[in-house]
Formats: structure tokens, C-alpha cells, sequence
């Protein structure tokens, strides 16, 4: 029969327990009794998942073991649960145990006691030690060190210095950033697939300057990622709209590069999900254009909810009809409008083949002229060209609003002079976003002018109009367009 002594480490730092001082500690123990070594380095003690201590149960059951001796009880287990478990194992098989710098002795109820106690702060101590890392994780994160992880393709690592403290930050790489770029400028023209990317790539000979070969998933985790956008109010109203949490001043949001972190909050992973999660200005600045970098962003959100958001060449109207009977988009097949549901699994009754995809434009075209002959102007949202005063109107917007919430707070513990007070301010504050709201409201409608004179051409020469045009038209002022065996249902933007 031997002793076991049990020694584990699970970091070489200079303030922890080497496995050799543990052992020769726990050899004063044995008392010139023979015995067993069994280590584990390099291993954590939330679990029991180690190979040496796999061997200690081994030889228990064997039958091999009386005595299991380690130098503090946390070298054998932090866990409560697994703790508890293992003192009934060991009075299963009649083997003692000893802590030889906490003296406990297992044979007594007071004994078995005491170690349960010691066991739960020994797991207390571990659950504050994470919850600190945790803590200073978020801390960091939130004002924009970089931490750590593979360096976004793209970019390389250099020294930096953040509010007096020695960090890392990112850099464009001359090589990896035109492959970055070619990614986006190619993923933002409409009838570009992440597969086609991938083809345009292999074709041109393009590879990549680090090990792994080009895949879509991989390309579609780039397109997400707003490390590579250099950040504008556009970027900042996104992620406001997604419903992540946003650390920084819109007014900010000026070319920096941003960082995605989960978040305390968040109950995903996923880059696609962005509620909860947390978005922080990087100190290195962006080379993708804002606007180029949200067609991206939002080509790839269309495409969780449809099987495809390219827009097929045999029809213009694709990507905006329906099947009016279970809402699957409709694919051109030969000179047909079917539902691609289907087509594909015959699961739908509804726009079977009996629609004819020529006339279906020939009616939505005369739909669209009947429709613009009522307005002056279109009540489009989308701007031709960006506005610098409508920019800056919506960043002092939105500081407004900060304000507004700010001092709303304080209502409920204010006494009746600061009350009135914050009446007066708010009141003010709203009267001065009224005054913005109605000169924003006149640069937007000399903007949907503008696009309203671009249409109408279009329209007014529709037979001559590309391709391209008709769908800018469609886009502007159709919503959703189901078709149910004859009946065809328009819903308009303006």
C-alpha cells in the first residue's frame, strides 16, 4: 500500500507553488512510508479533467493507495461539487486524506466539516479572481486597448501607448488591406456572391498572404467585422439601430476602426447578432469607406432572411416579388415567375408556373408610371449624396436626446426648485431639436427632389433604360411586390 502525493500547477508564475516544492512538503507526511507521485502541470482546478490525477483514481480502485496527500486542498479541487464527490469516493475505497499545510483530518465529523468550509471559499477565491479578470477585461475594453487574439487579416501589430499605458494597436498592411479591399468593393456590386469573390480570386491567381486558403465563411466574417470601417454617424446609427451598446460620442465616430466585444449582456456569440454587444472606437483608423462598409453589412443581414440577394438577369423585378401564398421569393424559370419553394421542394400551391414573368413586368412597369404621376416628390428616405450640415444636424440630435434622458434621471430625486429647473432645460433642449428636425426636413426634401428628377427620367424613358436603372427605380419606390395566381399586390415606398 502507498501514499499518494498529488501536486498540480496550473501556471509557471513566479508567485505559485512549483511542483517540486509541493511534492518534497507533502513527502514529510509519509513518515518514511513508501509512496506514489502524481502531478499535473499546466492544468486548472475548476475540473478533473487531468491526466495524472486519471492514474491517481486508477490505483485507488486498484486498491493500491491509502493515503491521498497534497500540499493545500486546492491543489486536488476548487469545485465544491467535485470536492464533495471525491471525499465519498475516497471513504468508498477507505482512503484518507491530508492537506499538509491545513492539517485536516478526514477520520473525524469536525474534520470532514471543516474541509467542506475551507473547500467553499477555496471556490469563492477562484469565482472573485474571474469575475476581476472579467471585470478588467471589460474596463479595457471599453476604452479601446486592443486585446489580444489573432490580428484581423489585414492589418499588423505595433507598440502604443493609451491614456499612459503600453499596449498594442493595429496597422494597415499594405498587402493584406488590398485584399481586404478588393473583398468589399466586389461584395458591394449587387450581383456579387461570396462563392463569386472566391472564383475572382482563384481566377486572378490571388492568395492570400498567410497559410489559409480563401472560403466564404471566412470572407463573410470579414464583411461583419467594423475593424476595417473608417467609422462615421452612419456607422454609429447602425449599430444604434442593431441595438448594441455604443461606448463612444457619436460625435467620435471620425475614421476610427472599430472593436466588436460580446458584452456583459449579450446572450450571443454570433457576429451576425448585434444586440447587447458592445462597439468601441479603435485607436487605428479604418480603410473601408463607411458607406461601402453598411452596403456590405447590410447585403449580408438581407441575406438571412432570403436564399439569395442577388438579382437574377433574367428579370428586374427579382429580389422584390414574393409568393403571395407563403411569402418565398420567386425565381425565373424559362419564361415563368415561380416560387422558389416550389421549385425546390414542392412544398407551395401558390404561383406555379401560371405567371408569365414578361407580362408580370409589363404590368408592374405600367404600375410604377400610374403611381408616379400623383406625387411631386418622392418620400424616399435614401439620399442621393451625403449632406455635411444634415451629418452634423443628426450628431447635435442625438447629443440632444442624451441630454434630454440624462436630466430625466434626476427626476425622481429632485426637490421643486431643481425640478422646474429641469422642466425649463428640457423644454428648451426640445425646442432647439425641433428647430434641427424642421432644417433637416427642408435639406431632405431638396434631396427626394433630387431623386425624384432621377426617376422620373428613368420612367420617362423606360424602354431605353438599362438594366441597372430599372432596378434603382424599383428599389426607390417599391417595397414588396406577392404574387398570387393572378392577383399582384404592390407595396409602395412613397
Amino acid at each position: 500500500m502507498y501514499d499518494a502525493l498529488y501536486a498540480r500547477q496550473s501556471l509557471d508564475k513566479k508567485d505559485s507553488i512549483s511542483i517540486e516544492t509541493q511534492v518534497k512538503t507533502c513527502e514529510h507526511e509519509t513518515q518514511g512510508n513508501p509512496f506514489k507521485v502524481y502531478s499535473d502541470k499546466g492544468f486548472s482546478g475548476k475540473n478533473l479533467n487531468r491526466p495524472d490525477f486519471e492514474r491517481l483514481t486508477e490505483d485507488i480502485k486498484a486498491g493500491i493507495i491509502k493515503r491521498v496527500i497534497v500540499y493545500k486542498l486546492d491543489r486536488i479541487s476548487r469545485s465544491i461539487l467535485d470536492f464533495s464527490n471525491l471525499i465519498l469516493f475516497f471513504e468508498e475505497y477507505g482512503v484518507e486524506f491530508v492537506s499538509t499545510t491545513e492539517k485536516f483530518d478526514t477520520s473525524t465529523p469536525v474534520g470532514r466539516a471543516m474541509l467542506n468550509i475551507c473547500i467553499v471559499f477555496a471556490q469563492l477565491e477562484r469565482e472573485t479572481i474571474q469575475q476581476r479578470v472579467s471585470d478588467n477585461y471589460h474596463s479595457r475594453s471599453k476604452q479601446g486597448f486592443y486585446m489580444g487574439g489573432k490580428i484581423p487579416y489585414g492589418f499588423k501589430k505595433e507598440g502604443a501607448t493609451i491614456n499612459g499605458i503600453k499596449t498594442s494597436k493595429l496597422v494597415a498592411d499594405v498587402e493584406e488591406s488590398s485584399h481586404i479591399k478588393l473583398i468589399y468593393s466586389l461584395y458591394a456590386e449587387e450581383n456579387y456572391s461570396l462563392r463569386e469573390i472566391i472564383e475572382y480570386f482563384l481566377r486572378n491567381n490571388i492568395k492570400k498572404c498567410r497559410s489559409e486558403v480563401w472560403h466564404s465563411s471566412w470572407i463573410s466574417n470579414v464583411l461583419r467585422n467594423p475593424v476595417y470601417v473608417k467609422s462615421d454617424l452612419s456607422t454609429y446609427e447602425f449599430f444604434k439601430s442593431q441595438g448594441a451598446e455604443i461606448i463612444n460620442s457619436p460625435n467620435d465616430f471620425a475614421g476610427n476602426g472599430c472593436y466588436l466585444f460580446r458584452g456583459k449582456a449579450s446572450a450571443s456569440k454570433r457576429q451576425s447578432e448585434l444586440k447587447d454587444k458592445m462597439l468601441v472606437l479603435a485607436p487605428h483608423e479604418g480603410f473601408i469607406e463607411p458607406d461601402v462598409w453598411l452596403k456590405c453589412r447590410i447585403k449580408l443581414l438581407n441575406k438571412l432572411s432570403t436564399a439569395t440577394i442577388q438579382k437574377s438577369k433574367n428579370s428586374w423585378l427579382i429580389g422584390k416579388t414574393k409568393c403571395g401564398n407563403c411569402g418565398y421569393a420567386l425565381s425565373i424559370k424559362k419564361r415563368y415567375a415561380i416560387c422558389s419553394n416550389q421549385m425546390n421542394m414542392r412544398l407551395c400551391k401558390g404561383a406555379g408556373g401560371t405567371v408569365y414573368a414578361d407580362l408580370l413586368e409589363e404590368y408592374i412597369s405600367k404600375a410604377i408610371k400610374d403611381k408616379l404621376a400623383e406625387f411631386d416628390t418622392l418620400s424616399d428616405n435614401t439620399l442621393s449624396e451625403k449632406n455635411p450640415q444634415l451629418e452634423k444636424n443628426k450628431i447635435k440630435i442625438i447629443e440632444i436626446e442624451n441630454e434630454i434622458n440624462t436630466l430625466l434621471d434626476k427626476v425622481t430625486n429632485a426637490n421643486a426648485i431643481l425640478l422646474d429647473y429641469i422642466n425649463k432645460k428640457v423644454a428648451d433642449l426640445d425646442n432647439e431639436k425641433r428647430a434641427i428636425q424642421q432644417e433637416n426636413l427642408v435639406i431632405e426634401q431638396a434631396a427626394k427632389r433630387k431623386n425624384f428628377d432621377i426617376v422620373r427620367n428613368h420612367v420617362e424613358n423606360w424602354d431605353k433604360a438599362s438594366y441597372e436603372d430599372k432596378q434603382i427605380v424599383v428599389d426607390i419606390l417599391i417595397e414588396i411586390i406577392h404574387v398570387k395566381d393572378n392577383e399582384i399586390a404592390i407595396t409602395w415606398n412613397i
